[in-house]
């Protein structure tokens, strides 16, 4: 039934001086179709500034504005909001987008409602049309569908009247396998994607309200029965005049297989660790306090967990040479590791072991450590010192070993020692090199004195000087360590003239 209004005034300036202040657009028809009166709004909202521009009848307005619904259907002339209310229907804001016939731009979103007014007795009823202007929430939430649709983060919007999905993107479809028609238009029910999440029931009392559903983990299922987990979090939204929830969601299955593999190597190692014959430590970086022993470490030094755990080794007097330890943490903390590194350790009942140690920085829990690795050389180096002690008896005048003989023993000095030298060839002064050559040839301090030029005693100092450079105390480490480095004694050795008296120049080099 058609609503009839007596509007109550008798005089017609009354009400226009009215409903010419309203922000809504108000336009004004008789019962015959012509457009008797327009507002200022109604003017701006179509891009207006005289009444002459809308048309003098309904029909002259359809022909100089074009009509559409949000879906892009363009309207005939009979559908047009006052061709409706002309034929008696009661209009409930109709939207439409409107834009002057021709033209693509600029383009209005209208709400239109209609309203019969009972006629005076001296003039016909009236048919007035009230326009709400909704252009910037349309364009607003055209920018949002723009967005929504591009965003590669999957999400889905469920319309909180009835709980049914009315908007999915395409990272949503891409995630689950899902087509779009499959999704848009099921209910939260049959496409459940709180099903498995770990706060279900806050998460659902949150969307009956509407309000902000937190993150949480939820596992939802994908078009192929698979299941993946996800972190889900909603927030409410309006489209249009609907109250909606907008479902962003994170795929945590590359973080989940990251932590499976971080798992399973954490596991690796820790097999590893506790079960190596060859006694390590993980110590924190920062002070180097120690958080775990392996057991060959606790056979070997006497100590138990509860004895090292939460120590560092400076408070264990864990090793002989305390300045040398101090140097080695100093190192990793600098370059993040060392290798092969000859020191004593002390056990529980006061022993010290000769030991290699190799420390590498490595990163447990998220904290910075260190791994220790110890291993004995007791028995290796028990036995090299054997055997030097043996060359030593038997090199006291090397003259008589063959260089095939020297050759050999410097290979199984290579063999037995694990640590590098002190210093290197191009290192020694050109006398200690003269040195070292006439030593390699067997020469005692007598024959090098004459070979050189020099004096006995000055022959002793440069040799007491070579000693110290390359870590040596004894002739026979000094022949050896040439020969690792392919010194065996240069044939020709320049004689030195020495010039009269002992206090000549060249005696005193």
């Amino acid at each position: 039934m058609d609503q009839v209004v007596d509007h109550g005034f008798r005089d017609p300036n009354q009400f226009e001086q009215i409903i010419s202040c309203l922000r809504e657009g108000v336009l004004v028809l008789d019962e015959y179709g012509d457009l008797v009166w327009v507002n200022d709004a109604a003017l701006q909202l179509h891009g207006a500034e005289a009444e002459s521009e809308l048309g003098e009848t309904w029909q002259d307005y359809a022909q100089r504005f074009e009509l559409r619904y949000r879906n892009n259907h363009r309207l005939p002339a009979e559908a047009y909001p006052m061709a409706r209310a002309l034929a008696g229907e009661n209009l409930r804001d109709i939207v439409v987008e409107v834009r002057k016939a021709g033209e693509e731009d600029p383009v209005w979103t209208h709400s239109v409602c209609s309203l019969r007014l009972a006629g005076s007795s001296s003039g016909p009823r009236r048919i007035v049309l009230l326009i709400t202007d909704l252009t910037e929430q349309y364009r607003a939430e055209r920018r949002f569908e723009s967005a929504f649709n591009a965003n590669p983060a999957p999400a889905i919007i469920c319309r909180l009247s009835d709980l049914r999905y009315v908007r999915v993107n395409a990272g949503f479809l891409e995630m689950t396998g899902y087509a779009r028609e499959e999704v848009v238009g099921r209910s939260a029910y049959e496409l459940d994607v709180l099903a498995d999440a770990e706060k279900r029931e806050l998460a659902l009392e949150r969307l009956k309200q509407g309000r902000t559903v937190p993150q949480m983990e939820s596992c939802i299922q994908l078009h192929d029965g698979a299941k993946k987990f996800v972190i889900v979090a909603g927030e409410p939204i309006q489209i249009g005049a609907e109250g909606c929830m907008l479902f962003t969601f994170t795929d945590l299955d590359p973080l989940k297989k990251t932590e499976l593999a971080l798992r399973h190597s954490e596991e690796r190692f820790s097999k590893s660790f506790h079960l190596s014959p060859v006694p390590q430590t993980i110590a924190l970086l920062k002070g180097f306090k120690i958080t775990e022993v392996n057991r060959a470490f606790r056979e070997k030094t006497g100590y138990t967990d509860e004895e090292v755990i939460g120590r560092s080794a400076r408070e264990l007097v864990l090793w002989d040479d305390g300045a040398a330890q101090r140097q080695i943490e100093d190192a990793i903390a600098r370059t993040g590791s060392i290798d092969g590194i000859d020191m004593k350790m002390r056990t529980k009942d006061g022993a010290t072991i000769d030991c290699l140690t190799s420390a590498v920085t490595v990163t447990i829990n998220n904290e910075s450590c260190v791994l220790w690795v110890i291993q004995d050389i007791g028995d290796r180096k028990r036995s090299e010192d054997e055997l030097m002690t043996a060359i030593e008896a038997v090199m006291e005048d090397t003259s008589w070993f063959s260089r095939t003989v020297v050759e050999k023993l410097a290979g199984l000095r290579r063999a037995t020692s694990p640590l590098p030298p002190s210093a290197e060839l191009d290192e020694l002064t050109e006398r200690e090199r003269d040195i070292l050559d006439l030593i390699c040839q067997g020469q005692s301090d007598e024959a090098m004195s004459k070979t050189l030029g020099l004096s006995r005693n000055t022959i002793r100092n440069h040799i007491s000087s070579l000693y110290r450079k390359i870590g040596v105390n004894r002739r026979s480490a000094a022949i050896i360590w040439a020969r690792e480095r392919g010194v065996t004694g240069r044939d020709t050795i320049p004689r030195r003239k020495s010039h009269a008296g002992t206090g000549s120049k060249e005696a005193r080099k």
